[in-house]
């Protein structure tokens, strides 16, 4: 697979959703965490089309799949712990979530 050429904030516009840093976060605020045994495509919060998209997407080894296995990962997060890091939105609308302990 090659690198994405695509960024975090791209994918939000192609799903349909807002793109801006805190519009991202509240998206994975309020969907994560997403149960472990629920494919992606198939979380409850997506409308029909979304699902759909999702799953071209990622197959095979689309340009955007990097970028849906990064939501993928975000939603299945608990960022609710108070020692977890928050993803946050950098230059560019890229995703990059610090560890914990590390520094911002």
């Amino acid at each position: 697979m090659e690198p994405s050429i695509h960024h975090f904030s791209d994918l939000f516009a192609q799903l349909g959703l807002p793109s801006d840093g805190p519009a991202i976060q509240d998206f994975i605020a309020q969907h994560a965490p997403l149960d472990g045994g629920i494919r992606l495509h198939d979380a409850p919060f997506w409308k029909a089309a979304n699902s759909r998209m999702l799953q071209e997407m990622t197959a095979d080894d689309a340009d955007w799949a990097e970028l849906v296995d990064r939501l993928d990962l975000a939603l299945r997060r608990v960022w609710a712990q108070p020692d977890a890091a928050w993803p946050s939105i950098g230059a560019f609308g890229t995703l990059r979530v610090r560890a914990r302990g590390c520094p911002p």
